[in-house]
């Protein structure tokens, strides 16, 4: 057997580092991040924005560190795992003789993190690790958590103001075929109750104005209108996912003994917006629909982001598209343009007018973020590092 790529054994030892929800442990992931650090002879920089949330920075000065910076995103926790549902650890990096490497965060997202280090390591011992303009890693919390404790607060801080960012790069995902996704935006997660009240009464009883007849009209306004979007994707194939507008009830609550009739039954709705919506126009529409099922049907927002910004990818017109794009040809590798369908890091980079890509570099790879047996092949891997010795530089000497 071949011995194993390095790179490929830190990788492993990352994935290795549990650092699950609802208790992430962040300490062995942030000394393992400062080592690395260490390794490149960076900058580093821990910074708690919340309590026990570490952003870990490494930063690589540029030449002319006046320039507007490279920021290379990626997020340090994961989503929990079933561990019946797995083959082996999730938590173990088991590489079967395929050179598959199994664990949680193999594709969401550590191996990203990793492919942005050892690209750096390889550039600098061919003797390119030496950019125009300074560079810089983070490692940011919470992002699975919507990033409320990391990105969020990050791109807020006077520590952000300083790094000077001027482009950036974070997650994609994988893709089957031989074409690899980048994203230019992404679509706006809502998460709203409905609160539908009704008269309360005994179960044997037909009576008016109850909780349940308004639950089923606003339910039924929903997800006629989640049919719309469904069939408009099924039928439309210049659209993919990221274009169309996704309503999915997530929670019902409401109720006490089967002989009661509620006094008020409470719906959770999942939606997701792209950023070509009309926002307020469609936030008008649903509550136009809670009027319809009952005077006293209410909406109210959990979490609403509303981010039409996206990242230009026509040639010609962004120079930070063009050096990716040119870096990616040299690379011999195609790309597909899409629209994020669920939410990263990135809406917040671009929300403050950093342009920002997602991009993770696998292809021939079925799509396993957040799901059962995640795994990575260690030659996808290490294809996705070369492929960031093409952009990185690409990026990072990019004149003024």
């Amino acid at each position: 057997m071949a011995q194993e790529e390095q790179a490929v054994t830190n990788f492993r030892e990352y994935i290795r580092i549990n650092t699950m929800h609802p208790d992430p442990n962040y300490g062995p992931c942030t000394e393992f991040l400062k080592r690395q650090g260490k390794e490149l002879g960076a900058k580093v920089q821990v910074i708690e924005f919340a309590p026990a949330n570490p952003t870990v920075i490494l930063t690589l000065p540029g030449s002319d560190p006046s320039l507007p910076s490279i920021l290379l995103n990626s997020h340090t926790d994961v989503v929990p795992v079933f561990p019946e549902h797995w083959k082996y650890d999730p938590f173990s990096a088991h590489k079967d003789e395929n050179g598959d490497i199994y664990g949680r965060g193999t594709q969401d997202m550590k191996c990203v993190g990793m492919q942005y280090i050892e690209a750096l390591k390889k550039l600098q011992k061919e003797g390119r690790g030496k950019f125009l303009r300074t560079v810089h890693l983070s490692f940011v919390p919470d992002e699975e958590l919507s990033g409320f404790k990391g990105m969020m607060l990050f791109i807020k801080s006077e520590a952000f103001r300083k790094l000077n960012v001027g482009f950036a790069l974070d997650e994609g995902y994988a893709n089957e075929g031989e074409e690899f996704f980048v994203f230019y935006g992404e679509r706006s997660p809502w998460n709203l109750y409905v609160k539908c009240p009704g008269q309360p009464g005994h179960g044997s009883q037909f009576l008016k104005d109850n909780a349940g007849e308004k639950m089923r009209k606003v339910v039924n306004s929903f997800l006629d209108f989640r049919d719309q979007e469904e069939q408009r994707l099924a039928t439309d194939p210049t659209l993919n996912l990221g274009d169309v507008i996704t309503v999915n009830l997530t929670k019902v609550q409401g109720g006490v003994q089967f002989n009661v009739i509620p006094a008020e039954i409470t719906l959770g709705f999942n939606i997701r917006v792209p950023p070509t919506t009309d926002f307020d126009e469609l936030e008008e529409r649903m509550k136009g629909w809670c009027r319809e099922a009952g005077a006293d049907v209410t909406m109210e927002f959990d979490t609403q982001t509303k981010i039409p910004q996206t990242t230009c990818v026509e040639d010609g017109k962004n120079v930070w598209w063009d050096a990716f794009t040119g870096a990616c040809k040299k690379e011999n590798i195609k790309l597909m343009k899409r629209i994020f369908p669920a939410a990263t890091d990135s809406r917040y980079l671009r929300s403050v007018g950093i342009p920002a890509l997602g991009f993770s570099p696998m292809n021939h790879t079925p799509l396993l973020l957040h799901d059962h047996n995640e795994f990575l092949n260690e030659n996808i891997f290490m294809r996705g590092i070369q492929i960031y010795t093409s952009i990185i530089p690409a990026v990072a000497n990019l004149p003024a």
